[in-house]
């Protein structure tokens, strides 16, 4: 499945993970990263696909990210947080925690409660995600996404 545009699959026992149907699309970056970023739903509908082409710092950003429950093979039940596996084209990979509350988006690298996150705010149609990367230390940088397709 490689559309864009089409809603969570039905049949997804999971409500909080279908939430982050508002990010499937494709989206324009800008702040202290810039480039593309498009989501879609991997076929069967628990994992959401994020492909990545982005530039920060003056180097290429290129990568997928898986974005689900984990459930490792044999487990009974899967994760109760909303996990992510960055990977990019300089061999890197990067786990993250999801969660949707409302209009607000976190992400958290590593795992729940990081001090390294991503806060952001959908506008009130949900086409513009305005928020920023909070690194400990008090790095960081604004980001914005702007749907276009």
């Amino acid at each position: 499945m490689t559309e864009t545009t089409s809603s969570a699959p039905t049949g997804r026992p999971d409500e909080r993970l279908a939430a982050l149907d508002r990010l499937v699309g494709s989206w324009r970056v800008t702040g202290g990263a810039e480039g593309t970023v498009a989501y879609r739903w991997l076929e069967g509908g628990f994992f959401l696909v994020q492909d990545v082409r982005l530039e920060q710092y003056g180097q290429p950003v290129v990568g997928v990210e898986m974005i689900g429950r984990e459930k490792p093979f044999g487990a009974p039940e899967p994760s109760a947080d909303i996990r992510s596996r960055y990977y990019d084209s300089q061999g890197n990979t990067f786990d993250y925690v999801y969660e949707l509350e409302g209009d607000t988006l976190t992400i958290w690298a590593g795992g729940k409660g990081s001090p390294a996150y991503y806060r952001g705010t959908f506008d009130a149609d949900g086409n513009v995600l305005t928020g920023a990367w909070v690194y400990p230390g008090g790095g960081g940088y604004d980001s914005v996404m702007t749907r276009i397709g």
